[in-house]
């Protein structure tokens, strides 16, 4: 199995930047693929980045150009910069992980609240 626990979320203005982080312990060899998802109430979790254990990346829509993603494996962990927030960003942030073979495993994390004030 696989445990991810996040960190670096909290109360920022429109505007700023804030980082989160996530790290992976456990069966963490049998990692793929690393991630952002968020989620605000009564919406569906959405994507925000996901990067490879080669390093590519894909962003979801509404985050293109404002985030970036970056991965440490030698300290199994995930990166989200998120720079030029906006209200809209307000979300809790969860870390995913899929993991195994065939099909795989996902793991996610406990989730961080950000929250941008205008």
């Amino acid at each position: 199995q696989v445990q991810l626990v996040e960190s670096g979320g909290g109360l920022v203005q429109a505007g700023g930047s804030l980082r989160l982080s996530c790290a992976a312990s456990g069966s963490i060899f049998r990692i793929n693929t690393m991630g952002w998802y968020r989620q605000v109430p009564g919406k569906q979790r959405e994507l925000v980045a996901v990067i490879t254990s080669s390093g590519m990346r894909n962003y979801g829509d509404s985050v293109q150009g404002r985030l970036t993603i970056s991965r440490d494996n030698a300290k199994n962990t995930v990166y989200l910069q998120m720079n030029s927030l906006k209200p809209e960003d307000t979300a809790v942030y969860y870390c995913h992980a899929h993991y195994g073979l065939g099909n795989g495993l996902d793991a996610w994390g406990q989730g961080t609240l950000v929250t941008v004030s205008s």
